[in-house]
């Protein structure tokens, strides 16, 4: 795999370009849906029960895995206190704001879009030989 220098841009169509794999991490929908949550509520944190509370359908171990995902790029923070059991908590770091401006417009172009997505998924289901 090819790295790049701090501050270099990728080339995405390039196949060994990480941008790819980051685009990967960052362009599911619970990393969508935890980035948006997390950002309604900084600069404050929020807990782990909390989180999976406010993301309806997400599983304990897909909220791990994303969360853990989002904290190895920097892009959200962790806090343990030390109590039994411990209390974790997040909160998007600036990077990590950076990305809900993107995110949301994302977010709000499928929303506005969906349903003509939706009428040409029927047409082409319609028109598709059996």
């Amino acid at each position: 795999m090819t790295t790049s220098s701090p501050g270099a841009r990728g080339d995405v169509l390039d196949p060994l370009c990480p941008t790819r794999q980051l685009l990967d991490r960052i362009g599911t929908k619970w990393t969508s849906m935890t980035v948006k949550v997390l950002a309604e509520e900084a600069p404050d944190e929020l807990r782990f029960a909390e989180l999976r509370r406010r993301i309806p359908g997400i599983s304990q171990k897909m909220l791990s895995v994303t969360l853990q995902s989002l904290a190895r790029d920097g892009l959200v923070a962790r806090r343990v206190e030390p109590t039994v059991p411990p209390a974790v908590h997040y909160r998007l770091t600036e990077l990590g704001l950076s990305l809900e401006g993107p995110l949301s417009a994302l977010r709000v172009w499928a929303e506005a879009h969906m349903r003509e997505i939706d009428r040409n998924n029927e047409l082409a289901d319609a028109s598709s030989p059996d």
